[in-house]
């Protein structure tokens, strides 16, 4: 995925200093403008997937199954690194997907595209190259292979975790894909390839809105020194993680209250 933004952002040659203080810079419009909020949200939602949560808590378990100081601390290191590099990385796919329309499509005039078909179309046209659609499908392809996975694998760790039953790995998979692919079809059988990406973006918001069920837990957890020992989160963590948490929830409740506002 990485790669194919990367030629995609040389294909695109974007103003390096307003890309910078695009990402780098906050603007009050991200609270303030409706449609902004709710595709930042719906990043949120798709970076910081509520579900990778449980999952990245299970995957510590595995490195080393000794109780050992040596084998505890090994894990944190090797698990912070895993983390760190994941969300980086997905900050640079995020961002370089926002630096891409905005250099291709809002520079030639094209302010209306409605659809991920028609921004693949308009990417081989006005970057005067097929290869970019190409690199597009394949990231898309990529990541929704991605997404899927560390869903169905969390879907696993729920319930042999809180659920205590467990199911061969191949019918949970099959199950889950099934389960995940039927509201899509039901989407595009009955209102077309927009219903299908209104339903894409939907789904990112309904993720970010269960981030807080997520998030607030695993700061208490993690902060807990009975429950962690030596491992808790340090004061200055714990009032960032508190912070970063208050902030999601602000963005989720303003979004939900924009929301009911302009369905009236």
């Amino acid at each position: 995925i990485c790669v194919c933004f990367a030629v995609e952002l040389a294909f695109a040659r974007p103003d390096g200093i307003e890309m910078l203080k695009g990402c780098f810079v906050p603007s009050a419009s991200l609270i303030t403008n409706p449609g902004m909020l709710f595709v930042g949200v719906g990043i949120l939602g798709a970076t910081v997937m509520p579900q990778n949560l449980y999952l990245h808590s299970s995957l510590v378990q595995v490195r080393d199954k000794s109780k050992s100081s040596s084998a505890i601390a090994k894990a944190v290191l090797y698990s912070t690194m895993d983390c760190n590099l994941s969300l980086v990385l997905a900050f640079f796919v995020n961002a370089a997907i926002l630096v891409v329309s905005a250099a291709t499509f809002y520079r030639s005039g094209h302010n209306d595209v409605a659809d991920i078909g028609q921004a693949s179309e308009l990417l081989s046209r006005v970057l005067g190259s097929k290869l970019s659609s190409i690199l597009f499908g394949c990231a898309l392809l990529a990541s929704g292979q991605q997404s899927t996975i560390t869903g169905t694998l969390a879907g696993q760790v729920v319930m042999e975790g809180f659920l205590n039953k467990k199911v061969k790995g191949y019918i949970l998979r099959i199950g889950t894909r099934l389960v995940a692919i039927l509201p899509a079809l039901i989407m595009l059988l009955a209102t077309g390839d927009g219903g299908v990406n209104n339903l894409l973006i939907i789904s990112q918001i309904v993720l970010s809105l269960q981030l807080p069920f997520a998030v607030v837990p695993l700061v208490m957890f993690t902060g807990n020194k009975q429950l962690m020992g030596e491992y808790a989160n340090s004061k200055v963590t714990q009032v960032i993680a508190w912070l970063v948490a208050l902030i999601i929830i602000a963005l989720n409740g303003t979004l939900v209250v924009q929301s009911f506002q302009g369905s009236r």
